[in-house]
């Protein structure tokens, strides 16, 4: 199920009556209609994959009540690994087995060896990589008695599979989710209403923006030796805001509806494209996987206590690891080397923490600063989304040679109007770029205008939204 799905249309409305009149504010009631429906959202994709997502939380939930039991740290030991093992293990078969076979066979071929490795074939569960690593996240903070086990199996159940972020995240922490879904919760009419705007917004960014500017980025990635350089050029543009319109656009949507049920989840965007230099960027980018990395991998490996060469060592480890966690495919992990060599000389001169504030803080508009600083990092950017959108490392390659072929540069011959909804999107998240989303208007008195505001998203959903399956990071 995908939340710009008429399935899902019905389903929140119905889940939403059950779990605030039915359950009439019985936490244990809503934790049970809460779970149960976010199987039922699970297994709309293949209710086969929901038996390994069960079996992962069982997993979890008891190798951390006997770490916490166990009477010595030898056995403590012993059951935390068996917990990684297992985690890592299942994500490594359904999403990384093949790609060691044929780089290992391809390794072994350039010798003149000839090999015939068992491949497996299998669709990659959808959420697994999600999912899994909140269980991570559960199991190593027990293990450095962080936090304690938790003893009631449908509270812990529902936090790994809470449906709004179960698919594509965000990545939540126990000590930032468990507790609101043990607390008892009270509807609250201000927090609702919020969060129906944020779904709003979201599908804006997903059905309008997104999904129109996949038109053309698929014919343009697909064809592109029938391109001209200014065409491959606004492929490269859409496909940057295609990512950003589909992630940011479910991460909203997420949000939004988790308020819908009392419950805040992690934020996971914070206009990203508004950043001032790489370092900024990944502070507001899929923030609740650059958070895990830094807190579970980072920071164990000595973050930045060390020398320079430490430093230097765990950020392209952090970032190469990134990009593995994507997809398994080279052109995933030089995205990830690429964004790390972006940052290094940050890290290196100490100015990673430079640009910490908003952008034109205390004014309408950019400085003309501002204005080249976040050109650079969006152009940066964009050229690493060009290895992130392509099949193999020699289409990049290739992608990127001919959009710098100057001779072949002319007028596009791609639809521009996507152009339109971007421009939308990048004047409301301007204005708005203090606050948690687009459409966040709470603040304006005039209720009339809320709501004219809000028709013309609806209509503009209406009437240019594209229709798409999946959301990009459903793959990963």
């Amino acid at each position: 199920m995908i939340f710009n799905s008429f399935e899902f249309l019905l389903f929140l409305p119905i889940v939403f009556l059950l779990y605030w009149f039915f359950c009439k504010n019985n936490t244990k009631y809503q934790n049970i209609v809460l779970l149960l429906s976010s199987y039922l959202f699970y297994a709309f994709w293949d209710y086969r994959f929901l038996f390994l997502l069960i079996f992962s939380t069982l997993l979890d939930y008891f190798t951390g009540i006997k770490m916490h039991e166990s009477p010595t740290k030898r056995m403590k030991q012993f059951w935390f690994w068996l917990s990684i093992s297992i985690n890592l293990g299942f994500l490594g078969i359904f999403k990384y087995y093949n790609f060691f076979i044929d780089s290992f066979a391809e390794l072994l071929s350039g010798f003149g060896l000839q090999t015939n490795f068992w491949s497996i074939s299998v669709i990659l569960p959808v959420g697994i990589s999600f999912y899994t690593f909140h269980g991570l996240s559960y199991v190593i903070d027990i293990y450095y008695d962080k936090i304690k086990p938790e003893k009631n199996f449908i509270d812990y159940s529902v936090f790994v599979s809470f449906f709004p972020l179960l698919v594509a995240g965000p990545i939540e922490r126990a000590t930032h989710l468990l507790p609101q879904i043990q607390t008892k919760r009270s509807f609250d009419y201000s927090k609702a209403t919020d969060g129906l705007r944020q779904i709003l917004w979201g599908l804006f960014m997903k059905v309008v923006v997104a999904d129109n500017c996949a038109i053309v980025v698929n014919e343009v990635f697909k064809n592109q030796d029938s391109y001209n350089s200014t065409s491959l050029f606004v492929g490269a543009i859409f496909f940057a805001f295609q990512i950003y319109g589909d992630f940011s656009g479910y991460s909203n949507i997420a949000l939004g509806t988790a308020r819908l049920f009392g419950i805040e989840l992690l934020r996971n965007f914070n206009f990203p494209y508004f950043s001032r230099d790489i370092a900024e960027f990944w502070r507001r980018w899929h923030i609740s996987l650059s958070t895990w990395f830094r807190d579970y991998l980072y920071i164990p490996l000595g973050g930045s206590k060390g020398g320079i060469w430490m430093q230097i060592r765990n950020t392209l480890i952090i970032f190469v690891v990134s990009g593995f966690w994507h997809g398994a495919n080279w052109t995933f992990i030089i995205w990830g080397a690429l964004n790390a060599f972006y940052i290094l000389p940050l890290v290196i001169f100490k100015l990673n923490r430079k640009n910490t504030n908003i952008v034109a803080e205390n004014s309408w508009f950019p400085s003309p600063l501002e204005v080249f600083q976040m050109l650079i990092t969006f152009t940066a950017t964009t050229v690493a989304w060009i290895f992130f959108r392509s099949a193999t490392v020699k289409e990049a390659c290739s992608y990127i040679y001919k959009l710098m072929h100057y001779k072949s540069y002319g007028l596009p011959e791609v639809d521009l109007k996507p152009f339109i909804f971007i421009f939308i999107l990048l004047v409301v998240e301007w204005i708005h770029r203090k606050k948690t989303h687009g459409l966040e208007l709470s603040n304006y008195k005039n209720m009339y205008f809320r709501w004219f505001m809000y028709l013309i998203v609806f209509v503009l959903i209406l009437l240019f939204g594209a229709s798409s399956d999946s959301f990009i990071y459903f793959q990963f």
